[in-house]
């Protein structure tokens, strides 16, 4: 039989009462689905680098095979077809990006670039997967996450064929306010991520003087305020009534 000291037992109780560090990272995200302590000491091993607003984490093209966690900060992915470019997303901190490109070994699918000031952990390939092996949780979460952004596209491309140009805006808009919304005294709810209308339109397949329009309708509805490369949806339910959502 194992006896056990006044010290041993005074230091589980001590280690069960210790208060649990909350987790940084939004709920939903990779980092904010790990346990906390597994999410912080995946960062601690990274390599850390900040890069300024329009800097580019990863460039579609390249070889490279890290991985990069969003510690602080917004990204945008982005691809090009011909010299038009085209915003296939919003990624927030806690999410991971690269890791098609990393599990594959293929080039890299997408550029990402920084919304604004942008702090981020770059992992290694060899690192990477070996983090995977050892946590099946995380290995979930990266299918989990591919499988996100691939319903994402999916339902883009659905919006096209069903709906009108100003419920297709509508539809990004409460999608994005659910990623990166941030709650406003008034009860609005503002955009955190700077999008031009260039990027607006790239997202849901029209044209520029479309979204122009369609911003119009929805301001004139009293839905969304708008100002440089700055948005307010200024009541997200009856912008999600008129996104038919």
């Amino acid at each position: 039989m194992v006896e056990w000291t006044r010290h041993d037992v005074l230091g589980v109780i001590v280690t069960a009462a210790a208060p649990r560090r909350p987790n940084p990272w939004a709920p939903g995200t990779f980092l904010g689905s790990l346990p906390t302590e597994v999410a912080l000491a995946l960062v601690a091993d990274s390599v850390k680098r900040p890069f300024p607003a329009g800097r580019a984490l990863l460039r579609e093209g390249d070889r490279d095979t890290h991985v990069v966690l969003l510690i602080r900060g917004f990204v945008k992915a982005t691809t090009a077809v011909d010299g038009v470019e085209t915003l296939l997303g919003i990624r927030i901190p806690g999410e991971v990006v690269g890791e098609i490109g990393a599990l594959t070994g293929e080039p890299r699918t997408a550029t990402v670039t920084a919304c604004g000031p942008v702090t981020a952990g770059q992992v290694n390939r060899g690192d990477f997967e070996a983090f995977l092996r050892r946590r099946q949780d995380a290995s979930a979460l990266i299918a989990a996450a591919m499988a996100r952004q691939l319903r994402w596209a999916n339902r883009r491309r659905t919006d096209f064929a069903a709906f009108p140009a100003h419920i297709r805006l509508a539809r990004l808009l409460a999608e994005i306010a659910d990623v990166c919304g941030r709650p406003r005294p008034d009860g609005g709810v503002e955009i955190a991520v700077p999008l031009s209308q260039p990027d607006l339109a790239s997202m849901i397949a029209i044209a520029q003087a479309t979204v122009q329009k369609a911003l119009h309708e929805l301001r004139d509805a009293g839905l969304i305020a708008t100002g440089y490369r700055r948005l307010v949806i200024t009541d997200l339910e009856k912008l999600r009534l008129a996104a038919e959502l």
